[in-house]
């Protein structure tokens, strides 16, 4: 399985048999969508636009078996909403050996149901731009603590490339509120079980 980062919150993960494109919105950001007819495509919030001309999209909450990944969408509140109210969606996407858990822009506060269908996580994918649009330092690490993962990749933080509806903190200091600091900073994260361990790290992948 391999990982790159395109800006906001757009992830590309490229397993064996499948491309999946979570939160490609890059084309009302100032940059330019990454999404191919032969993609998976899921989002993360009612508010991102579709790519219906793909293999398959949807933003909505449900279990879906696609090309050899297990896909499982758990409703969540959106960091904007109300208490009662789940505009957002938890991804977790296992393939490869490997399960991700992809937090779009969420509130910071995971319930007992939640957890236990999110189970173990290998990779954590958050934002921690904050500013009230969505999580910041703080947020993010009170889900970190919550799902103890093995690795953790920050996203959706300051990038003058990007114009950003709300100005989002610098990942520098996202991080200093998270009390981590970044093991390693790569193009792309190609992702082997064995290499993974029980200590949480965090991983900064540069914008392609």
């Amino acid at each position: 399985m391999e990982l790159q980062y395109f800006g906001a919150n757009c992830i590309r993960v490229a397993t064996k048999r499948a491309v999946i494109v979570i939160d490609d919105n890059l084309d009302k950001v100032g940059l330019k969508s990454i999404t191919k007819p032969t993609d998976i495509s899921l989002r993360t919030s009612l508010t991102l636009p579709e790519h219906s001309q793909t293999k398959f999209s949807t933003d909505i909450p449900g279990e879906y078996e696609i090309a050899g990944a297990v896909i499982h969408g758990i409703a969540a509140r959106g960091h904007m909403d109300e208490q009662a109210k789940k505009t957002a969606v938890i991804y977790t996407i296992e393939a490869d050996d490997v399960r991700l858990a992809v937090v779009g822009h969420i509130y910071p506060e995971l319930s007992e149901s939640q957890l236990e269908q999110i189970g173990i996580v290998d990779v954590l994918i958050l934002p921690v731009g904050g500013n009230g649009y969505t999580l910041d330092g703080t947020g993010a690490l009170q889900i970190i603590k919550q799902l103890e993962p093995k690795l953790v990749i920050p996203t959706h933080f300051a990038d003058k490339q990007i114009k950003y509806d709300v100005p989002q903190q610098e990942l520098a200091e996202a991080l200093k509120n998270m009390s981590m600091e970044p093991t390693e900073r790569l193009p792309k994260l190609k992702l082997k079980p064995a290499e993974l361990t029980d200590t949480t790290r965090l991983i900064v992948l540069e914008r392609q």
